[in-house]
């Protein structure tokens, strides 16, 4: 990627600093990818998901079937980004101090008074798996929400600030639904992307048993640090986009939307609830951080459409009528960019 083509290319003048980091974000990607590979087979879009909401400073939702190594690759990255990991198992009886941390009495050994100390929980890291989090009730899922939003948290009346980067990463089974609590919309909407996890393809499944069953170690390398994590952060926001592409960003949530004058037909048959102003910025952000992490310094509308689906997947809640016509947020997401062209909006 030479300066030239970065000025040529966005017409706008781009400082050297950022021209290198440029270079460097897209040069870290593809060394996280090569670590990554010494454990994780397949699986490249996730992969590619989770670093573009990463980079963009959101968090994720992966959903999959037991086995398809989610805690694996999650714990992958956290060693290859040198990060602090923390790991929660969601389950009935966790308590929201169970995450958040709580006070405990001790004595001071000096005047022997006794005072309150604030331990703090396993929300306290950059990297935090919150796995299977749809088995625990609202109130403990709920203690993620102000971390999620303003990375801090409160615990008996005082504010504590979280390290950054911070990342959550929370799991759900799609398959067990007895004992769960779906999460609210109002915690779901806090998730940048919501990542589907398919089984492997045959090939990628043989790969998978040949090497998990040998003596096999591999052994990963730190490639990034977590000051150069914020610092591309950073730069992802500072990615020109043209005024038309952000209006094709948020054309894709309004359509969503059933009370939208200008919603189709199959939106209003099929949608309770459209997208909200969150997914335009998301749409926008995941763009930015797709493409220079793919080497450009600007944005496409392909670069939209392809972080549409895990955006938008579980922000459009469907009705009866979508369900009894078999009919997914996924299927609804396909027409909406059928529907909704650069041309229109």
């Amino acid at each position: 990627m030479e300066n030239k083509q970065l000025n040529d290319t966005n017409s706008v003048d781009v400082p050297d600093a950022d021209i290198e980091a440029a270079e460097f974000l897209r040069d870290a990607r593809e060394s996280i990818l090569n670590e990554l590979k010494k454990r994780i087979v397949g699986q490249q879009a996730v992969i590619d998901e989770l670093l573009i909401a990463l980079f963009s400073q959101g968090h994720c939702l992966l959903v999959g079937v037991p086995g398809l190594a989610k805690t694996l690759l999650i714990n992958s990255l956290a060693q290859i980004l040198d990060l602090h990991f923390s790991r929660i198992q969601f389950t009935p009886d966790l308590m929201p101090s169970d995450i958040i941390g709580t006070d405990i009495i001790q004595d001071d050994v000096e005047t022997g008074r006794r005072f309150f100390r604030f331990i703090k929980g396993p929300v306290f890291a950059n990297i935090v798996l919150a796995d299977e989090i749809n088995r625990t009730p609202p109130k403990t899922q709920a203690a993620l929400l102000q971390a999620m939003q303003e990375y801090k948290v409160s615990a008996g009346g005082t504010t504590y600030e979280l390290d950054r980067p911070f990342f959550v990463l929370a799991t759900q089974n799609p398959i067990e639904q007895e004992g769960t609590y779906p999460l609210p919309e109002a915690q779901l909407d806090r998730f940048m992307f919501n990542i589907y996890l398919d089984y492997p393809d045959p090939a990628d499944e043989k790969q998978i048993v040949m090497t998990t069953t040998s003596a096999y170690e591999p052994q990963l390398d730190a490639v990034i640090t977590s000051e150069e994590i914020l610092r591309l952060q950073q730069l992802v926001r500072k990615v020109p986009i043209a005024e038309s592409i952000v209006d094709y960003a948020v054309a894709l949530s309004h359509r969503s939307r059933p009370n939208a004058p200008d919603a189709p037909d199959f939106i209003k048959d099929w949608v309770n609830w459209g997208a909200g102003p969150r997914a335009s910025q998301y749409l926008v952000l995941g763009a930015k951080a797709r493409a220079i992490t793919h080497g450009r310094y600007h944005v496409s509308y392909d670069d939209i459409r392809a972080v549409a689906k895990p955006v938008l997947r579980h922000r459009i809640l469907t009705n009866f009528n979508a369900e009894a016509d078999g009919i997914s947020s996924l299927d609804i997401i396909d027409r909406l960019l059928e529907l909704v062209q650069p041309s229109e909006t």
